[in-house]
């Protein structure tokens, strides 16, 4: 069975519900997962989307900031929310699809918004960094974040780390950037590690490639300049990780009227 997995930071899902749909009419993602969704529960879109086609909704959001969400066009078996740094700022949902998504093994989905950080990488006077930094601890030391051999696992989101030399425009600039400063990478990279995942993004777009998902709102010419970073990922599980036939980065979507400062990335799984 073939299954394509989506995430989108789409910074507000109600300014930018008709992009939202615009993609969907053009890709038709099984699962679309959206992060900074802000917009509590009782006031979140449902008949848009059950009008195109996503009657499953697995969602965690406040008013105002943040929140996450799975839509699919597959039922779910369980849906579950986790809170970090024993904040309930609605960061995390996961879901698992089964049988009933027409699977003999289930496949489990983890959605994340990891904190931005602010400006300032120093946690001793940017509460906002410190934040992020526990944050990234608390994910690496989560059991249940934690692959085994048989595990068929998948983790998208954004994680707003740029990992690796060649997820930023220009390494050695943005050392003293926050998502690109040491501490940052070390930390996404030890969670990475330690819980058993692959980075398919980095497997099908191995290094020295340039890879980027987000490019700043204060760009006067976001495009020319070309300044991005790789803030959004797709991690999967060993038992997951070849059967990932293509991953698409969704760039065009950046130059929409009123865009999400994030494009789409989709995943394409035979599971």
């Amino acid at each position: 069975m073939r299954l394509t997995v989506t995430t989108w930071n789409i910074n507000s899902v109600r300014l930018r519900i008709d992009l939202i749909a615009k993609f969907i009419k053009a890709t038709r993602p099984d699962v679309l997962c959206l992060q900074e969704i802000k917009c509590p529960d009782d006031k979140f879109p449902f008949k848009r989307f059950r009008r195109l086609g996503y009657d499953h909704v697995a969602l965690n959001g406040q008013k105002g900031y943040h929140g996450v969400v799975v839509l699919s066009r597959l039922p779910f078996e369980t849906t579950t929310r986790q809170d970090f740094c024993g904040k309930s700022d609605c960061r995390h949902i996961s879901v698992t699809l089964g049988e009933r998504a027409g699977l003999r093994d289930p496949v489990s989905l983890h959605n994340f918004y990891v904190p931005a950080g602010g400006d300032i990488p120093d946690p001793a006077i940017n509460p906002k960094f410190e934040h992020k930094l526990a944050f990234l601890d608390e994910m690496r030391d989560c059991t249940t974040l934690r692959c085994n051999g048989s595990d068929r696992t998948i983790l998208v989101g954004d994680l707003n780390v740029a990992p690796l030399e060649h997820d930023v425009w220009s390494h050695k600039q943005m050392l003293r950037v926050v998502s690109h400063t040491p501490v940052e990478c070390e930390k996404l990279t030890a969670t990475q590690k330690i819980g058993n995942w692959i980075d398919v993004m980095r497997s099908r777009v191995p290094e020295p490639a340039k890879l980027y998902t987000w490019w700043s709102y204060r760009a006067l010419d976001w495009e020319a300049a070309d300044r991005g970073r790789r803030l959004d990922h797709i991690w999967t599980s060993q038992m997951l990780a070849d059967r990932v036939s293509d991953i698409t980065i969704g760039k065009s979507y950046r130059g929409s009227t009123r865009p999400s400062d994030h494009v789409p990335v989709t995943a394409t799984l035979e599971v």
